[in-house]
């Protein structure tokens, strides 16, 4: 379906106005969770929610560095692009920007292909082997010694409770890989059998069908990923207007 046009400028103010929205909100509870939790009964209730919401944040901050891959954070300003993706892809696990939107270009040039870095032709349809093969080719040893050493320098120099960074700061973002890879890759360009039966065309992506709650929630409306092939140039924030949901 056809989306109502829309000017540069405003795609890139609406754009980073809710990256603000999801940054400031995702700072705030890291900061408070990392530096500030005292574990008290009611305390210990609220923290899986917590978590949680955190997740989901992290998931958030994921696909404004993906739209920023793309220029459709901010069209025609390919520095704010760049630079926007690559804090951001730092803060949420020490990836470099460059890097990874090198082998996301490979993605949509070859999308469910042996030669597609996001897809797991060994193991097309089972969820687990292609976790891992997609994590161990994005996270290494340059990921890990960031992070490590983030980590260590709160601990060490600011005094956080090691418990408290673990829990607000690294469960959220192992569970934020989890969550976008099963609801931004795995379910839309799994195979229904090894041969490619149920694409209807070259994206070899299919869409989440949810409702638009249901599509935040779960990864951004990065679920409506058929559409996100067919027009890279839309924002995640524009994509329930491609299936008409708004």
């Amino acid at each position: 379906m056809a989306t109502a046009s829309l000017s540069p400028a405003r795609q890139s103010a609406v754009s980073l106005a809710l990256f603000a929205s999801v940054a400031l909100a995702w700072l705030g509870l890291h900061v408070w969770g990392v530096f500030f939790w005292r574990w008290t009964a009611a305390g210990a209730l609220l923290a899986p929610l917590i978590v949680a919401v955190q997740t989901w944040l992290n998931v958030g901050l994921f696909i404004v560095a993906h739209d920023c891959m793309h220029g459709s954070f901010a069209p025609g300003r390919p520095t704010l692009n760049r630079w926007v993706g690559r804090v951001v892809l730092l803060v949420y696990a020490g990836f470099s920007f460059d890097k990874l939107r090198e082998k996301h270009f490979l993605h949509h040039k070859h999308p469910g292909s042996p030669d597609d870095p996001d897809f797991h032709a060994d193991a097309p349809t089972r969820f687990w082997p292609w976790y891992v093969s997609f994590f161990r080719r994005y996270f290494g040893w340059r990921e890990f010694g960031l992070l490590a050493v983030l980590l260590w320098s709160y601990i060490l120099l600011l005094g956080a409770n090691p418990a408290n960074a673990l829990l607000f700061w690294g469960v959220p973002a192992i569970l934020s890989s989890f969550q976008l890879f099963y609801f931004g890759t795995y379910l839309p360009h799994r195979h229904e059998e090894v041969s490619q039966a149920g694409f209807k065309d070259r994206h070899n992506a299919r869409t989440n069908d949810y409702p638009w709650l249901v599509s935040l929630l779960t990864c951004f409306h990065f679920g409506y990923h058929h559409e996100h092939h067919a027009r890279p140039n839309l924002p995640w924030w524009r994509l329930p207007s491609a299936r008409g949901l708004t």
